[in-house]
């Protein structure tokens, strides 16, 4: 986009939607008005716009990006002029036509250093229109006549009967009158060349060729032999002509000449290149007509795109013939582009009622992928027609996109449905929230206890956010196992002693009324033992409540109150096994080792002896250890004494057990600078195999 203000400063813009302005040199005495300015650009699409030709008076100035200041064009200008009255660059931005004020039309290259001529026009006049058509010619428009200037002087006027108006296109230009639309297009320089007459062209003699062969002539045979040679060329330079020409009649004698040529050769990208010439042939006949009204030349779609085409058709609302372009075409998803703009054009018709509309729809894009329904019942909600957007949401699949509309369009209930049918578990939160936002309190758990999967996530959701909430969903549903756990979990949560069993008390009554005894004895064996915790709290000033059993005999065990964790585990009955490993590793942590020597003697341990073996090896006592290594198992005896790193006595108990295997494995652990042991182990090892 090229801009230039009021005040006579200039600035380009690569982008609309992102705009990046970028300034060009301004003008020398800017504040003095202009006559004419025009853009250079290069290109025909998404052209590059490179500068600009501002003009005052005589003067030129070519204001361009990059450079620092603005530079004076000098045309040759052979006639005298006070003024240029209109400056028009070609779209390709190499050549420039200025007409001055005395009627000349100058044509040169934008760089003014090449001249093509100077032609009079008979016009001292600005005309209304001054065009380039394409990039070989100037079209003019004074009054009722429209001239067209060639680069080789000459001029060719044609009169029109009324107003007309003139658009510049990239290979021609338009005219249109009120009762003609016209096209002025210089003729292809590969169509010249065919029809030229006496012309020589590979391609002429191959149309001649043709025309022979259908009259059954046996002079095909002698033009074939002539162009023979240069078929390839022929037939490319049939097919393309074929392409610049509008008539149905000439497109079809020059696409069987290129097809009777083809049949001499075999070149599969010549193939390729035929067929979809013939494709597009058909395409651009059909929109050709007149009752679709889009003259376009085969150069203009190629530029375009099939896919602009398409929306040109879809908005003049000629879907049917969008929709068999795009198939015919294979462009891909365009079919269902077409098919989904036609029913959003379809809702918005409001004579049709809701069945019979949505019933349409529904059948015509049941088979094509892709299609969002949702889109279609968006438009439809706009329009008003919710009913005809929530019947049509029906036919939608992706529950993601079918559940948010009807939200909005305020069936809960129903995308609750949805939802849960889904099984998207995010998809049924996103349902509940907007529900709990929108409904009442009574009204939304009424809903909800319809659908037992919402149901379950609000519980769960509850749980996470909201105990109280939860708390009350149970009460409703008289479930007294549920409202148990709510306390339990507050219970846990409390730090204040009184709280946590008041928690527990409450939780302990609903067990009662669930009928639950174990859950009731577990409730009072909790709130005596938190009001155990409170009261060692108080009394050792450490932090007790909302310990466990484990954690709150571990504690009293460092604390070294080996009577009252006792007292706790009988009263709790704790396991033995669980108890005994907590004194080893306490008095073990205290390196209170005559101690666990003597708790080692207490009773046949529960647990083992292993257990005293690895409290001491891990503070890395290997002489406490030694006093219990006797004690383990038989069977892994072995492995401990080689643990704590007694590898003669380790070979010693292999040796007596009779276990060649076990003493391999102690020599396999020794390490080998210990030679002397190494040797006394090898001993063990032959005199148990010398025994055998």
């Amino acid at each position: 986009l090229a801009v230039i203000t009021t005040t006579n400063r200039m600035f380009l813009l690569s982008n609309v939607a992102e705009p990046k302005v970028r300034s060009v040199p301004d003008l020398p005495r800017a504040n003095e008005p202009i006559t004419s300015w025009c853009v250079l650009s290069t290109g025909l699409r998404n052209s590059a716009v490179i500068g600009f030709l501002v003009c005052r008076d005589k003067e030129i100035y070519k204001c361009q990006l990059g450079e620092s200041r603005a530079v004076l064009m000098r045309p040759d200008i052979s006639n005298p002029y006070t003024q240029i009255l209109t400056m028009v660059s070609s779209q390709n931005g190499r050549h420039v036509a200025l007409l001055t004020d005395s009627g000349f039309l100058w044509l040169g290259s934008s760089d003014f250093k090449s001249k093509y001529c100077e032609i009079d026009t008979g016009y001292i006049k600005q005309p209304k229109e001054l065009v380039w058509c394409g990039s070989q010619a100037i079209v003019g428009h004074w009054d009722d006549t429209m001239v067209v200037y060639g680069f080789n002087g000459n001029a060719y006027p044609y009169p029109y009967d009324g107003p007309f108006h003139i658009i510049p296109e990239m290979d021609c230009v338009r005219v249109i009158s009120e009762s003609t639309h016209e096209l002025i297009q210089k003729v292809p320089v590969v169509v010249e060349k065919i029809f030229r007459i006496n012309s020589a062209a590979p391609g002429s003699y191959l149309l001649e060729a043709s025309k022979q062969f259908q009259k059954r002539s046996h002079r095909a045979d002698e033009y074939i032999r002539l162009v023979k040679p240069d078929l390839s060329n022929a037939v490319q330079d049939c097919i393309d002509a074929a392409a610049f020409e509008f008539s149905p009649d000439v497109q079809k004698m020059l696409i069987r000449a290129a097809q009777f040529g083809k049949g001499f050769i075999i070149d599969p990208v010549l193939t390729d290149h035929y067929v979809k010439t013939c494709r597009w042939l058909r395409v651009l006949n059909a929109i050709r007509d007149p009752k679709v009204a889009i003259p376009l030349t085969f150069l203009q779609v190629q530029n375009l795109g099939e896919r602009v085409l398409l929306d040109r058709l879809i908005w003049r609302r000629l879907h049917c013939l969008a929709g068999h372009i795009a198939s015919y075409l294979q462009i891909k998803e365009g079919h269902t582009r077409v098919l989904s703009h036609w029913a959003c054009y379809k809702v918005t018709q409001p004579h049709l009622d809701n069945e019979s509309a949505a019933r349409e729809i529904g059948e015509k894009l049941r088979n094509v992928p892709g299609v969002s329904y949702a889109t279609i019942a968006m438009k439809a909600a706009e329009k008003g027609r919710k009913s005809l957007a929530i019947k049509i949401l029906e036919y939608e699949t992706h529950s993601k996109l079918q559940v948010p509309l009807l939200l909005a369009l305020g069936e809960g209930p129903t995308a609750l449905l949805k939802a849960t049918a889904s099984g998207d578990t995010d998809l049924v939160y996103t349902v509940l929230l907007h529900l709990k936002e929108k409904m009442g309190k009574h009204e939304f758990e009424l809903t909800i206890r319809s659908f037992p999967l919402a149901h379950a996530l609000y519980i769960k959701y509850c749980a996470s956010h909201n105990r109280e909430a939860l708390r009350k969903v149970y009460v409703q549903e008289d479930d007294f196992h549920g409202q148990a756990a709510t306390h339990i979990r507050d219970a846990i949560d409390q730090t204040n002693p009184g709280s946590a069993e008041a928690s527990l008390i409450s939780a302990r009554e609903c067990y009662k009324k669930g009928k639950n005894d174990l859950g009731v004895s577990i409730c009072e064996d909790a709130r005596k033992l938190c009001k155990q915790q409170s009261s060692l709290q108080e009394t050792y000033g450490e932090s007790f409540i909302g310990l466990s059993l484990h954690d709150t005999v571990r504690k009293l065990l460092l604390l070294g109150e080996v009577k009252l964790a006792d007292k706790l585990r009988a009263e709790y009955r704790m396991p033995d096994r669980r108890y005994w490993w907590l004194r080893i590793l306490i008095l073990a942590e205290r390196s209170e080792w005559g101690e666990l020597d003597k708790f080692s003697k207490w009773k046949k341990s529960p647990v083992g002896y292993e257990p005293f073996v690895d409290a001491c090896l891990k503070h890395n006592k290997s002489d406490e250890a030694l006093k219990y290594l006797p004690r383990c198992r038989d069977d892994i005896k072995v492995k401990y004494y080689v643990k704590a790193g007694f590898y003669e006595e380790a070979a010693q108990v292999a040796f007596e057990q009779k276990d060649e295997g076990a003493l391999a494995f102690v020599q396999s652990k020794c390490p080998i600078r210990e030679t002397l042991k190494q040797e006394r182990i090898a001993a063990l090892i032959e005199q148990l195999a010398t025994r055998k």
